[in-house]
């Protein structure tokens, strides 16, 4: 049966194809190719097959759709998540399609096409029998990775829910990074961690009976495909496709896969995070 599409739906098909792919930038029209900036050491969203050494992930599958939309080739690179941004502003790269947080500070050199929604979350060791609400947290060490926003959300929670209510700041432990802060969470050098909300699920199966979360995430962020902001015109044709993934059920079936469909995005928005 595969091959075997009605031929008004292929029309249909190539007919989007082409507009969205009449709104890209010359440049990108004339190589034929997106190159793309992807970091994979963040499961579910990026990360490469144990079994084969290849990337995969929500972001990689999400990736390689839009550009099937956009009637380009795509063209992955790995780029250390510090060198994401200087990267995209100067050119080496297209697009950052990496799980990267929009925030505000970020959108003064990047324009972000928001495609999901996360927040932080504190998670333990599941023997750590002290530490089973938030509030619990108060006084104790807590490891992020200092690459992240996670480290000042942390610090403005604390002020507000332990030192406001005459309890001991949380120690916020700035990390190399999500898997440091793992390695020091089962060393005991730090008494609780905290991860995008995201990446939780998949931890757990990866490490059973080992973790659990801590509460609620302690906030909402939204999950962004970096452009250039020199680039406006490719920002909108990402848009645009993703939008049609997401009103024709593609977008959900990527994310159902990943079992991460509770942070779905109904409409695609620019720049909404903060």
């Amino acid at each position: 049966m595969k091959n075997l599409l009605i031929p008004a739906v292929v029309a249909g098909l190539m007919a989007s194809s082409v507009t969205w792919a009449a709104e890209l930038p010359a440049s990108i029209k004339a190589k034929g190719e997106i190159v793309v900036a992807i970091m994979p050491n963040y499961p579910p969203m990026d990360f490469k097959d144990p079994a084969t050494n290849t990337l995969t992930g929500l972001d990689y599958d999400l990736g390689n759709a839009l550009a099937e939309r956009l009637g380009v080739k795509i063209k992955w690179q790995e780029t250390g998540f510090e060198q994401m941004i200087n990267a995209l502003t100067t050119d080496r790269v297209d697009v950052v399609l990496s799980g990267m947080t929009d925030t505000a500070e970020r959108q003064q050199s990047v324009t972000f096409v928001d495609y999901f929604t996360s927040g932080p979350q504190f998670y333990t060791l599941q023997k750590n029998k002290d530490t089973n609400e938030i509030a619990d947290l108060c006084g104790k060490k807590v490891g992020t990775s200092r690459r992240t926003t996670f480290p000042a959300e942390i610090a403005e929670w604390s002020k507000a829910n332990c030192e406001a209510k005459g309890k001991p700041a949380i120690n916020v432990i700035g990390t190399e990074g999500s898997a440091d802060a793992r390695a020091q969470l089962r060393q005991s050098r730090i008494d609780a961690a905290m991860q995008g909300s995201e990446t939780l699920s998949y931890l757990k199966t990866q490490e059973k009976d080992t973790y659990k979360t801590v509460g609620q995430p302690i906030s909402v962020q939204f999950s962004g495909l970096g452009v250039s902001k020199k680039k406006p015109e490719l920002s909108e044709a990402v848009k645009v496709a993703l939008q049609s993934m997401v009103d024709d059920g593609s977008y959900q079936a990527i994310l159902k896969k990943w079992d991460l469909e509770l942070g779905a995005i109904k409409t695609v928005t620019i720049n909404a995070g903060k």
